[in-house]
């Protein structure tokens, strides 16, 4: 139907909320807003044709979480899979289940990309400018509050170095990020290169079942800290069987909690310690000290990058068996049948898998803007993990590195609707967080992997005390992100001191 003069002039539409990404957090997102604040509009923007994010998008073998489920999935809906660490595909149809029981899948805008977002500070509002990703028309629509839930990757541009002679190879060069439907690996030579999560789930992956290639070498820089984990977790089903779902699945979801929180901090309060005890458990398993001093023994310590951990070890059990092995070098180059290495040696491949990693992107590549003036992300502040200086009416979700996404998610998205209800009792429509004099800043996320130290520098910082300060530390957080007293705040208090804009009276 053609554009007439009167849809030229109508106001754009407007809602409550907007949250950008119908992914784990924007699901997520949705739950709690509509639960915590029934009367908010709101609608969620996705860039996609589907929803699930991550989940939608890898379709490389074998992905699967590196996460358990009974913390990665959410709290309000128990994991009923046998699978701590679960495939891809499972957990798409746990999203999209959630999405249809909650009834968040009519909120969905689908190929609804966000292209620009202005705050208009005098009208308290947000404009949006959406581009459907079907035949790159634009619209406009409004909001009183945008909450980026597209986390923190480039998903259209995956970070590929720049290889010498690869335009030589004469076989075929894939990146895990767009992995081929039709390729077909069965009974062909595969190089891996990396060592991160991507990498160690698809060298197993490719050796099982009938499509198998005939040998995966998993060719890395430098080794990663791997650690094998129960493919069941027998406890939890134990708990399952004797209890309702919905116990059992709080008893077990806080036990992964306290395990996963305490080995963290051994990890770090006792790094020579962890070293140790990764290295006798890999030993153990592959039987030959020297290969695990080559090749899965890292320079650096345990969570300094994210730990990679393979189910039953069958990363481990693929190099024990011959099928799979690894190599520890750096690439000269690609030749016209494989990659020549610095120590000379060639490794034959048909095929090339790229597993070198992701680029990070602020807020899904929003670049937010108040009227009218760029915002340098760079120069400002997050608060509680959630709220960005400069950016009024604004919250992203930025999960965990070193446990499930979704805790810290879960824990953003109710903050956000404990600010809107305190907004809308004090009577106020523009809010902030503003910094306190003498931050000392520091990287958003505190890993030294090359995807975050790539590109970290263009993201908000946090600082060096609470609440600026984003802890990895589920425990703590679950005692004081909620508690956080806004009405304190305001009054000018020590702590988060939130720059608000009273509600004018009529």
């Amino acid at each position: 139907m053609p554009t007439t003069r009167a849809d030229e002039h109508r106001e754009p539409e407007h809602l409550d909320v907007v949250i950008v990404g119908a992914g784990l957090s924007g699901v997520g997102a949705a739950y709690r807003l509509q639960t915590l604040r029934p009367g908010s509009s709101y609608a969620i923007l996705e860039a996609r044709e589907q929803l699930g994010g991550t989940w939608d998008l890898f379709r490389y073998p074998g992905v699967r979480s590196d996460s358990d489920m009974y913390t990665l999935g959410y709290a309000f809906k128990p994991w009923l899979g046998k699978k701590p660490l679960a495939d891809g595909d499972s957990i798409l149809d746990y999203i999209r289940e959630t999405a249809t029981e909650f009834g968040i899948e009519d909120r969905i805008r689908y190929s609804s990309k966000v292209v620009a977002a202005d705050f208009d500070t005098a009208a308290a509002r947000w404009r949006l400018e959406i581009e459907d990703g079907r035949d790159r028309s634009r619209r406009t629509m409004t909001c009183g509050f945008l909450y980026s839930c597209a986390g923190y990757y480039d998903y259209d541009t995956p970070h590929t170095p720049d290889f010498a002679g690869v335009e030589s190879f004469a076989g075929t060069v894939v990146h895990p990020q767009f992995w081929p439907e039709d390729l077909d690996y069965r009974g062909k030579r595969v190089i891996v290169i990396g060592s991160g999560a991507t990498a160690v789930t698809l060298v197993p992956a490719m050796l099982s079942g009938a499509d198998a290639a005939a040998h995966v070498t998993m060719l890395q820089r430098s080794p990663t800290w791997i650690s094998a984990v129960p493919s069941r977790d027998r406890a939890a089903e134990r708990l399952h069987a004797l209890l309702p779902a919905t116990v059992a699945h709080r008893l077990t979801r806080w036990r992964k909690i306290a395990f996963t929180t305490a080995f963290y901090q051994f990890c770090r309060r006792s790094p020579q310690r962890a070293r140790a005890l990764l290295t006798r458990m890999n030993e153990r398993i592959l039987g030959d000290p020297a290969l695990v001093a080559e090749h899965f023994t890292p320079s650096y310590d345990p969570w300094d990058q994210r730990l990679c951990a393979v189910p039953s070890g069958d990363l481990f059990r693929a190099v024990k068996s011959g099928s799979a092995t690894v190599v520890t070098d750096r690439i000269e180059r690609f030749t016209e049948d494989g990659i020549r290495l610095a120590s000379g040696e060639v490794l034959r491949a048909d095929i090339v898998v790229t597993a070198t990693g992701l680029r990070l992107l602020p807020f899904g590549g929003i670049s937010p803007r108040v009227d009218g003036r760029d915002v340098p992300l760079a120069e400002q502040f997050v608060w509680n993990g959630a709220m960005v200086t400069g950016l009024p009416n604004f919250a992203t979700c930025v999960g965990y590195t070193n446990a499930s996404w979704t805790l810290r998610a879960d824990l953003t998205h109710r903050l956000v609707c404990k600010v809107l209800d305190w907004m809308q009792r004090e009577g106020h429509t523009v809010v902030q967080p503003r910094p306190e004099p003498g931050l000392a800043e520091q990287p958003l996320l505190d890993l030294s992997s090359g995807y975050v130290t790539r590109s970290i520098g263009e993201f908000p910082r946090q600082g060096d005390r609470a609440p600026w300060r984003v802890r990895q530390n589920y425990v703590l957080d679950s005692l004081t992100t909620l508690r956080t007293d806004l009405g304190r705040s305001l009054a000018g208090s020590r702590g988060a001191v939130l720059n608000a804009e009273p509600q004018p009276q009529h």
